[in-house]
């Protein structure tokens, strides 16, 4: 992930803000307010206040209690004065998923966190970002189970007029300090693959935009557009190139992409009873 100076930025659920301290600190952002989900009684419990003083003592607005599902829970927060958004590693905590589940017709986690991030993106694009700044938001998640499963690229911008650009790889070594803890309780993560994931509402393809910042954001091979990529690879699981018409039937027959399925199935369910939810 490269940070453009000149940004103006928002973290959203920045779990113990050790994020938004090392982008602080490392890449100087023009501006940046940081937000956490949990109240400040919660977030010193779980994980101690080192990264919230240390963006307090550089004079960073830092938003605790703060649901960007909920906008009643905003208050204290400029609306539209944002280049980037950013929500890293975004994982609903266990007593979220129960308490969403119990109201949401019994959602799967993984229906219940792809409509985190729906609701992310929506809401960047609506009331965060600028009408005259970058307009890019950015989800950074991990390449294994059950995240991948989440089909980030394909599904969450879906009913909205939000593009996907494509990927970079992320890389903890451009953010010293920076290491990703549990959502629930104050233990680190180990350090797997992972990319960030970028939208915009103003370009159609990262081509269009001349920031530099974005110039190694791409598209795997299973998303371009092509009679023979769409042919021959398996977007929904990542999977491809598959060279025969009997290798693609084995794979639409497999355990893997009959979960995908289901999972998406799941998700247009939840798309169209959105309102309801």
């Amino acid at each position: 992930m490269k940070i453009n100076p000149s940004w103006r930025v928002l973290t959203v659920g920045d779990g113990d803000l050790a994020f938004s301290a090392a982008l602080l600190a490392h890449h100087k952002p023009r501006h940046l307010t940081a937000t956490i989900y949990d109240d400040l009684t919660t977030l010193e419990n779980k994980y101690g206040l080192k990264h919230y003083q240390r963006l307090q003592q550089r004079s960073c607005q830092v938003l605790t209690g703060f649901d960007v599902t909920k906008p009643s829970s905003w208050q204290g927060l400029n609306l539209t004065d944002f280049d980037v958004v950013i929500f890293q590693f975004p994982l609903l905590p266990n007593d979220k998923t129960k308490q969403l589940a119990n109201g949401q017709q019994q959602q799967s986690s993984n229906t219940l966190n792809r409509a985190l991030l729906h609701q992310y993106l929506v809401h960047a694009f609506k009331y965060f970002l600028s009408a005259n700044g970058a307009r890019l938001a950015i989800i950074t998640s991990k390449d294994v189970k059950p995240y991948r499963q989440w089909n980030i690229e394909q599904s969450l911008n879906a009913s909205t007029e939000i593009n996907y650009l494509g990927q970079q790889t992320f890389s903890f070594a451009d953010f010293p300090g920076y290491q990703l803890r549990n959502v629930d309780r104050d233990k680190f993560v180990k350090h797997t693959e992972a990319f960030s994931y970028y939208w915009s509402d103003i370009y159609d393809d990262v081509s269009q935009c001349d920031d530099q910042s974005v110039a190694n954001v791409t598209l795997p091979n299973y998303l371009k557009k092509s009679a023979t990529t769409e042919s021959s690879f398996c977007a929904m699981c990542r999977v491809g190139p598959i060279l025969t018409q009997q290798d693609l039937a084995a794979h639409h027959a497999s355990k893997r992409h009959q979960q995908m399925l289901n999972f998406e199935q799941q998700w247009q369910f939840w798309l169209n009873n959105k309102a309801a939810h």
